[in-house]
This record gives C-alpha cells, sequence and structure tokens, in this order.
C-alpha cells in the first residue's frame, strides 16, 4: 500500500465517494471504501481518514457542529472549490476516473440504462454523459437525505427521487449540484415539479391553492393537506441552496 502524497485523480475519485455515502458511514469496514481503497492501492483507513478531512470543509455539517478530521491538506480545499464552482464537469470527471480505477466501462460503474442508446458516436458519447450526470446527481441528493424523503421520511428506494428545485432545463451550471436538490417521494416529487407545492426559504412544506380547491378526501388529508406548513427533514450536507428555494416559490410554485 501507498504511502506518497495523494494526487488529483485520487482526491478526485475519494471526493466522489464522499458525496455518495452517508456521512456516518464513513468508516474503513465500509464495502464501499474497502473497494476504493484496494482500486487505488491505499488502504480503508487512508481512504476514510480522506474523506473525514472533507466533512472538515463541509458548511452543512459545520452548522450542526460536526467536525470531520481536524487536520487536511489544501488538494482538498482545491478539489472541494472546483467541485462546487462545476459540478456538470466535475461529476462526469470523477466518475470516468472512477471507471478507470475499476477497469470497467463508465456505463456499469455509473449505474445507467444503456439498452436504447446508440451503439457508439457522437450522440451515444453525449446521452452517456447526460445519463451519468443524472445518476451521480440522484445518488449524492439521497445520501445527503440519509435515503429518505424530506417530506414524509419514506425510506423506500424504489419510491425516492432526486429532485431539481431549479429546472434542469433552465439553470445547466447547477443541474447536477446536489444543493439544487431534494429528496422527494414519487407523489410529492410529481406535485413539486408541478408547482402544486413548495419548500420556502425557512425549508416548510407549502401546499398551493389549487391543492385546497381540491375534494377533501381522506387521501387528499393523508398525502398533501397534513403537510402543509410542516418542516421537511434536513439533509446532513449540501443544504438546499435558499436562492433556488426562491426561484422555485416564485417561478414554479402555483399561487
Amino acid at each position: 500500500m501507498r504511502n506518497d502524497k495523494w494526487n488529483r485523480e485520487e482526491l478526485i475519485v475519494a471526493f466522489n465517494l464522499y458525496c455518495k455515502i452517508s456521512f456516518g458511514s464513513i468508516h474503513i469496514r465500509n464495502p464501499k471504501i474497502v473497494e476504493l481503497a484496494k482500486a487505488i492501492g491505499r488502504t480503508p483507513s487512508a481512504v476514510s481518514w480522506k474523506l473525514a478531512n472533507f466533512a472538515r470543509l463541509d458548511p452543512s455539517l459545520k452548522k450542526r457542529n460536526i467536525k470531520g478530521a481536524t487536520h487536511g491538506s489544501k488538494g482538498e480545499e482545491e478539489i472541494w472549490e472546483e467541485f462546487n464552482d462545476n459540478w456538470e464537469k466535475l461529476a462526469f470527471e470523477s466518475e470516468r476516473l472512477l471507471a478507470n480505477a475499476f477497469h470497467q466501462p463508465i456505463e456499469q460503474v455509473a449505474e445507467i440504462m444503456t439498452e436504447d442508446l446508440p451503439r457508439e458516436g457522437k450522440e451515444r458519447e453525449r446521452l452517456v454523459r447526460v445519463r451519468v450526470n443524472q445518476q451521480f446527481f440522484r445518488k449524492v441528493v439521497l445520501a445527503a437525505h440519509n435515503f429518505k424523503c424530506c417530506i414524509t421520511g419514506i425510506s423506500i428506494l424504489e419510491l425516492l427521487n432526486a429532485s431539481h428545485i431549479v429546472p434542469w432545463s433552465v439553470d445547466e451550471k447547477n443541474r447536477v449540484n446536489p444543493r439544487n436538490g431534494l429528496c422527494l417521494n414519487a407523489i410529492h416529487d410529481r406535485a413539486f415539479d408541478r408547482g402544486l407545492m413548495t419548500i420556502s426559504s425557512d425549508f416548510k412544506v407549502r401546499l398551493s391553492p389549487k391543492i385546497f380547491q381540491k375534494e377533501s378526501t381522506s387521501a387528499m388529508q393523508d398525502f398533501f393537506l397534513k403537510y402543509n406548513g410542516q418542516d421537511v427533514f434536513l439533509p446532513n450536507r449540501f443544504m438546499p441552496d435558499e436562492i433556488y428555494l426562491r426561484y422555485h416559490n416564485q417561478n414554479i410554485f402555483q399561487k
């Protein structure tokens, strides 16, 4: 196992893993940490410590008085800033480097569907990049929310979506930014997307007046009405940016 200084590529794949696992699962027995350590020729202890170094830079953790490793390097700070400046670019690069480390196709490492893609060519490359980034966004947002819907607390993975606050089509730079995401179950994801509900800048559920115009059945009560004004469950990192929430409130929410 190596003891030399971490290079940029190693730091990027380590940050990739930091984003995709929950903070509480950063330890040397985590299979994903063990797997990455083997791929890059480091010890699980070294990888675990590096992830803890990234945690010290996370403002969401700082607000909760949770500290990562007390000492780190400038390299981690540089990678953190690179990602936060261009999530679209760095997300794909980190998945590509991860694929190289595991000697596997990026489609396999990123766990994307390929059956309907062209066999080769520029269009396939474009679609692969889009799907890789979409899957990265999903994994990061769900991990930040501990794989639970931020409104209901539902933790059935098949029912959870990584919802964009500012739509994918509106803000290209922040398509993959996890601070532009919420973990929502499929029903509330659809309602949020259509502006029938929003999350206020103080992180409370707000229902559109159109919801109240519908017949107040037990289903409406269970799925919507009882959540109006409720605080959402906040993620343990990558806190939703208030700028994006205000955009949704002002431009998508049906008042």
